[in-house]
């Protein structure tokens, strides 16, 4: 018996220290103004501007006509950027849109495109 409850100690012990290691799927973001440059190789430039008008290169298209364009702009690379500029009073859902139809090309052709969302130098 003293056996048994030595090995339950140790179980318990080992979990109760492997559950503190699980980290919680809540990010907390506090977003950094940056003096550095990540540099990436440009494939597509996607704009958003004040209107919430979105642009590939600069046309203007829909959600659809995104998801075409990019499919034509990076059609003979695996690994591409999309380089997203966005207006700073553009709401978060049209930057996530964006990704989403990115994400959605990575799933259909089996890539692995990035998007980059770009920032103005910190001053």
């Amino acid at each position: 018996m003293a056996s048994m409850s030595d090995l339950v100690f140790l179980l318990l012990i080992f979990f109760m220290l492997t559950s503190t290691l699980i980290a919680p799927n809540a990010i907390k973001l506090l977003l950094p103004s940056s003096e550095s440059r990540t540099m990436a190789k440009q494939t597509v430039t996607v704009y958003i501007n004040g209107e919430n008008q979105v642009f590939l290169e600069e046309t203007p298209v829909d959600l659809a006509g995104l998801q075409a364009g990019l499919i034509t702009g990076m059609a003979h690379e695996l690994e591409g950027s999309v380089v997203l500029r966005a207006d700073k009073s553009v709401p978060v859902q049209y930057i996530v849109d964006v990704i989403d139809v990115v994400n959605k090309i990575n799933s259909a052709y089996q890539t692995k495109h990035k998007v980059i969302l770009a920032t103005r130098p910190s001053r």
